[in-house]
């Protein structure tokens, strides 16, 4: 058994999780795995009507489950920074999920803005550090609002939070099991005390696993050689704020928004799984956004969870649906956001 809370969040959030759920059902079925799924309804419309964001009460709750299924979180009602704050954010650090793991993988049938480039050039992973550097919150304000004010934010590295992201991606890299090559993407000649520590450890760990490659790019040529040879890259390991930056490239170079999922893992607890793309409020309703990205993050879920056979039928009748649609972006696919959902879950019962 296997309880799973489920954030459906906002916009077309609910739409896409309402797909993975029908998925999941399927597949329960087929391979006689028990969920018990409950719903956890935070988000904007809640905030709007209770001021309520996630309070604690509920963290704890949410620390029985064994994974959290997220839609999204985002509405332009709401002041920028308050939801993604509140509950992404919040949610990471309290149930230390501190590796964000974002698979960059273009699936035949999926245009990519690459030319020359198909699914055999575009299969990485990129380990994101989850939980320090800029995102911290460490800073503040001096003289706030005058024409001398002073902005600072810190960015925080710990050993311990260093280490762990880089042996979580050489570990990554061991049981991935193919091209056994692993990148550490930082800017030690610019960030010459946090990224020092980066390499530092990179290297110090390197030596433990002597069957794999090493290997490491500036930030910038990390850009660079993802646009020009994306085939280089096997796992990628990188701190949160260019783990930020160079998944969202990751998700155009793999078709967009609509194909790319994530998680914040925590190995030894709750982790969550999520479509990356965002609420997309201006589809909400119309039954035209892509599933797909949702979808697959309960693909990742189903690994997470150790579910190997459940996942690897999921992911074929997912590539078996790409056929079919027209596109991956939202009102251009050729099928329903239903249809699509329907179309992978009549595969996975056939």
């Amino acid at each position: 058994m296997y309880k799973i809370a489920v954030l459906p969040g906002d916009g077309t959030g609910p739409e896409v999780v309402q797909e993975g759920l029908k998925i999941l059902k399927a597949l329960s079925k087929k391979f006689n795995i028990k969920f018990e799924f409950k719903e956890f309804n935070y988000g904007a419309e809640r905030y709007l009507k209770t001021g309520d964001i996630l309070p604690e009460k509920t963290i704890e709750e949410l620390k029985k489950f064994d994974a959290i299924y997220l839609g999204a979180i985002g509405d332009p009602r709401v002041q920028p920074g308050i939801l993604e704050q509140g509950i992404l954010l919040k949610l990471r650090f309290a149930l230390d999920q501190y590796i964000n793991l974002r698979p960059v993988k273009l699936y035949p049938n999926v245009w990519t803005p690459l030319r020359d480039k198909g699914p055999d050039d575009i299969d990485f992973v990129v380990v994101r550090e989850n939980t320090e550097g800029l995102y911290a919150g460490i800073g503040g304000f001096l003289r706030k609002g005058t024409k001398h004010e002073v902005a600072i934010q810190e960015m925080i590295n710990t050993r311990m939070g260093v280490e762990r992201a880089i042996r979580y991606a050489f570990e990554y890299t061991k049981k991935r099991n193919k091209r056994k090559k692993l990148t550490l993407c930082a800017k030690t000649n610019v960030l010459t005390y946090a990224h020092n520590l980066w390499e530092r450890t990179f290297n110090e760990v390197a030596k433990e696993y002597k069957d794999i490659e090493t290997d490491y790019a500036h930030v910038d040529a990390t850009t660079m050689w993802m646009v020009k040879n994306p085939e280089w890259f096997d796992v990628i390991v990188t701190c949160n704020m260019f783990g930020d930056i160079i998944t969202d490239l990751g998700a155009m170079i793999q078709g967009g928004m609509g194909v790319a999922a994530g998680g914040n893992i925590n190995p030894e607890g709750v982790s969550m799984f999520e479509p990356i793309g965002g609420s997309a409020p201006k589809y909400t309703g119309k039954n035209i956004i892509n599933p797909v990205a949702a979808i697959m993050a309960a693909h990742m879920m189903l690994e997470f969870l150790g579910e190997k056979k459940a996942a690897d039928l999921l992911e074929r009748s997912v590539m078996k649906t790409i056929e079919k649609m027209k596109s991956m972006s939202a009102g251009k696919m050729g099928m329903s956001t239903t249809d699509v959902g329907d179309h992978i879950t009549e595969l996975i019962s056939k």
